[in-house]
């Protein structure tokens, strides 16, 4: 199983996908049917955003083909060489997957040998639920089971900032009230700026801010970025 699993599409003050550009090139390389899954996005067409990922990812010779494009999108995932899930709304992502009956799709594709790009919310649903996104939930996701591509939760953009003046609970709250429910589960807060590589049996942290994993009964960790992650693919 190959996944390539990126917190955020764009850094403050950065191109979009410019950080995480290079490892998509070096991931995909050599995949020429790459079926893009736009659906998370809820605020451009899905023409502008295939539009707009060809572009970026002209310099690392990666082109995509929107699903919405196929008159078979089963088919047409079945077949991809590789499969990318943009960010957006976790919610809306999920409720479209499974109103055309593609996350079972997808899950089969992976595990048959297609190559998987996620960033924000295609990086949740790489996750066996959708439910450590931070997104609204603007729609009824008609069942919150997703990928499993790995078997712990993956919470994007994680951050411990505090919002001065604000008295809201923080991510690591939402998130320790998330395992208290889900006690058989563990949740790594990916910072932004950082994903996870998949081949096979290795999982490979690339980025600079440490991981924080969460855990039933037990205090937060925070996992420096140069450690071995292989232990969360034994879960």
């Amino acid at each position: 199983m190959h996944a390539l699993l990126i917190s955020n599409s764009t850094m403050a003050g950065e191109p979009f996908l410019q950080y995480s550009k290079p490892e998509i090139g070096r991931f995909l390389q050599g995949k020429n049917n790459v079926v893009f899954v736009p659906y998370a996005n809820v605020s451009m067409s899905y023409d502008d955003y295939e539009t707009k990922i060809n572009e970026c990812l002209a310099t690392v010779n990666v082109q995509v083909k929107s699903i919405h494009r196929f008159a078979d999108p089963k088919a047409a995932v079945a077949s991809a060489d590789a499969i990318m899930v943009s960010g957006g709304n976790t919610w809306f992502l999920t409720h479209e997957l499974n109103r055309l009956g593609l996350m079972q799709v997808i899950r089969q594709a992976v595990q048959n040998g297609a190559y998987y790009v996620g960033w924000s919310a295609g990086a949740v649903i790489a996750s066996p639920t959708m439910q450590t996104t931070n997104d609204m939930p603007i729609i009824d996701p008609q069942g919150m089971l997703s990928l499993a591509l790995v078997p712990f939760q993956i919470n994007p953009h994680y951050t411990d900032g505090v919002i001065p003046n604000h008295g809201g609970e923080t991510r690591a709250v939402r998130i320790s009230e998330f395992v208290s429910v889900n006690q058989n589960a563990t949740v790594v807060g990916l910072p932004e700026g950082c994903m996870f590589l998949r081949n096979g049996l290795e999982l490979k942290y690339i980025g600079n801010r440490s991981a924080k994993i969460f855990k039933y009964g037990k205090d937060a960790e925070e996992i420096p970025a140069k450690s071995n992650f292989n232990f969360l693919l034994n879960l």
